[in-house]
C-alpha cells in the first residue's frame, strides 16, 4: 500500500504518544543505569522501504535491535544505533568500554538487548494505552550488517511500505548516545492505528 496521507492531527497524536513512551523509557533507563537520562522530543516522519534501505546502508557499522510487534498490531520495531553510540551505552551500563576491534561479548550483547527491550516496551505501552490495544514486543534480536538487517525488516514488515521513523536521541549524563527507532506496522495495522487515533 502507498504511504497514507498523514493529517496534521494524526502526526501530532502519534508524536505525543511516542514522546510519552520515550519519557517512560528514559525513567526506566535511568533506574537501570543509576544515572540521569534525558530524551529529546522525538521527530516523526514516514519513510518507504526504499528510503529505509538507504538509511540502513548509510549505517554500515550500526548495531541494530529488531523486535516483532505482537498483539492487536502486527509488524516490527527496529532500533538503529551508530556503532560508537552502542559501545557508549554498553560502557555506561557496565562501567567498562568494549573493545571496538572485537565482537561484543555475551554480556555486552545481553546489555544492548535489554536496552532495546526497554525502549520498545515503553513505546508500545504508551501507544497501546492510547489506542486501547494490546501491543507487546518479542524478545529482541541483535543484528549487524545492513543486508541482514534490511532482510529481517522486509520479512517482518511483509508488504507494508509505510514505515514510521522516530528519531529519538537520548543522553546519559550529557553523553549523547541515541539513534533511530523504526515502527514497521503491517498495512492493515497502520490503518487501524490511525483510525483509533
Amino acid at each position: 500500500m502507498p504511504n497514507p496521507v498523514l493529517q496534521q492531527a494524526d502526526l501530532a497524536a502519534l508524536t505525543e504518544v511516542c514522546k510519552l513512551g520515550m519519557e517512560h523509557a528514559a525513567t526506566a533507563l535511568s533506574q537501570l543505569m543509576g544515572k540521569g537520562v534525558s530524551i529529546e522530543v522525538p521527530r516523526l516522519t514516514f519513510v518507504d522501504s526504499e528510503k529505509l534501505a538507504e538509511l540502513i546502508e548509510q549505517e554500515q557499522e550500526a548495531t541494530a535491535l529488531q523486535l516483532q510487534i505482537l498483539g492487536n498490531v502486527r509488524g516490527s520495531i527496529l532500533i538503529l544505533l551508530p556503532q560508537q553510540n552502542a559501545l557508549r551505552v554498553v560502557e555506561l551500563l557496565l562501567g567498562k568500554a568494549p573493545n571496538p576491534e572485537a565482537p561484543l561479548s555475551e554480556l555486552e550483547r545481553a546489555t544492548l538487548m535489554e536496552v532495546g527491550n526497554i525502549l520498545a516496551s515503553a513505546c508500545l505501552n504508551a501507544l497501546g494505552n492510547t489506542l486501547k490495544m494490546t501491543l507487546l514486543p518479542s524478545v529482541p534480536t541483535l543484528v549487524s550488517g545492513s543486508d541482514e538487517l534490511f532482510a529481517r525488516i522486509q520479512e517482518q514488515g511483509g508488504e507494508s511500505e509505510s514505515i514510521v521513523m522516530i528519531d529519538a536521541m537520548f543522553s546519559v549524563d550529557d553523553a549523547c548516545c541515541g539513534g533511530s527507532i523504526f515502527l514497521v506496522p503491517a498495512a492493515s495495522s497502520l490503518e487501524a492505528m490511525l483510525a483509533a487515533l
